[in-house]
């Protein structure tokens, strides 16, 4: 498994450990089929909020934000107290840039970048970071992926697996055999088309698949 496999692997792992987070429906609709063959989720209930509740959850979207990078930068900070003092910025949306990621743990020769820190030593300021994530649109990022699994696969990476929805849940694409990779991360074409298809994933899913 490369260095590559082993940090998109971990960072599953970790998203996985915050149930609150991911990219999951607040209904858990079921996925259904188009007659395209772009699945969707199906319609949820109604939620019942008056105008003036819709009004103030969206005036309280900006706080969020905030809450969000803040608590994400509280984790950078620990990485750079425990870690490497080279752990880059969150981007302005709060979200981790893992290109900038990537290429250090590529310097460094470890994925420990890639987690929490050796043993954990920021998991807690991660884990806080991730239940602070404003609410995700489920469909438009499981059309990200597949959209983005697609440009993979035309950019010759035929492996390339397409996203799932289930339970209301995204399960990323990306190899099909992720504990025995059938796909070279590193190889010289992978990278050409990882590059050639990065702007097709929305922010915060870099990495995800």
């Amino acid at each position: 498994m490369t260095q590559k496999t082993r940090s998109r692997a971990a960072r599953l792992a970790l998203l996985a450990a915050v149930p609150a987070l991911v990219l999951t429906t607040a209904c858990g609709g079921a996925a259904e089929s188009s007659d395209d063959g772009v699945a969707s989720v199906s319609d949820a209930p109604s939620t019942g909020r008056t105008k003036d509740a819709g009004d103030a959850s969206r005036s309280g979207g900006a706080q969020g934000k905030s809450a969000f990078y803040d608590a994400q930068m509280k984790f950078v900070q620990c990485m750079r107290k425990k870690i490497t003092k080279d752990y880059p910025d969150p981007k302005l949306s709060g979200h981790l840039d893992w290109t900038k990621i990537n290429e250090l743990q590529e310097q460094r020769g470890s994925d420990d970048v890639a987690k929490a820190g050796r043993g954990g030593a920021c998991k807690n300021e991660m884990q806080k970071a991730m239940s602070l994530e404003p609410p995700r649109d489920t469909q438009k990022d499981y059309e990200s992926m597949l959209a983005h699994a697609k440009c993979m696969r035309a950019h010759g990476v035929s492996k390339f697996t397409n996203p799932r929805l289930q339970d209301g849940n995204v399960i990323p694409g990306g190899d099909p055999n992720p504990a025995s990779p059938e796909i070279a991360q590193d190889s010289p074409a992978y990278k050409q088309a990882e590059q050639a298809c990065k702007d097709k994933l929305l922010d915060g899913l870099d990495g995800m698949q």
